[in-house]
């Protein structure tokens, strides 16, 4: 069942970018969400339900609701700007459940918060430079970044203090995620959308969802 939903998953957001490219935006809603069920579905079977495990499951969860409401911006153009910004609130949401599951496992948080506010102010400096954005939508992105920087932080700071299946697992999903999301802001503010940036962005995002997902069954 796990292999038949991530084979599901990926024919269903190929099918969803096609879709989104023509402007089809209603049917591309949909179809982003029944991808997005697949790697929910997945953290379902593989939740061994633990207190790590329940937040993963929750984080999946919020981040399937999150990519429904990105895409109704498209649909609902006049309240573009604010559905977006719901979006990566809830977005957010699902990275805080995340972090607060990783975090359990982690020995060294002050030494993580100090690399993720280097790291994000680097990460942001480089951004802002690339992009064109309203202060409310820097504010967010900041806050945004930082919260998966944090996120990436701890996981690999997981990883390197106890490098067991789940540990690797999860972080490379949390990578995976960060950079698709690095991938996303420039494509969406930078001043000139491409669709190769456009299929990097949701290939990269799903990847990384499924390794988190997967990531369950490794959870002991």
């Amino acid at each position: 069942m796990i292999y038949v939903l991530i084979i599901l998953c990926a024919i269903l957001a190929f099918v969803f970018l096609k879709k989104e490219a023509a402007g089809q935006y209603v049917p591309a809603v949909i179809l982003k969400g029944l991808a997005s069920l697949c790697f929910v579905g997945i953290g379902l079977i593989c939740n061994p339900h633990n207190e790590v495990s329940n937040l993963i499951a929750a984080g999946l969860v919020i981040g399937c609701v999150a990519d429904v409401l990105l895409n109704l911006r498209m649909v609902f153009e006049k309240k573009g700007q604010a559905i977006f910004l719901i979006g990566i609130l809830v977005f957010l949401t699902g990275h805080i459940m995340y972090l607060a599951a990783v975090l359990r496992l982690c020995s060294s948080i002050l030494t993580c918060i100090i690399i993720c506010i280097v790291l994000t102010t680097l990460l942001m400096i480089w951004v802002f430079k690339r992009i064109t954005a309203k202060p409310a939508f820097k504010i967010f992105g900041v806050v945004y970044i930082g919260a998966i920087m944090l996120l990436n932080c701890v996981a690999i700071a997981n990883v390197l203090a106890a490098p067991s299946p789940f540990n690797i697992m999860f972080a490379a999903g949390a990578v995976f995620f960060l950079v698709s999301d690095i991938v996303l802001i420039l494509n969406t503010f930078g001043g000139e959308f491409k669709q190769s940036l456009r299929n990097t962005n949701i290939s990269l995002y799903y990847i990384g969802q499924l390794l988190i997902a997967l990531s369950l069954q490794l959870l002991k």
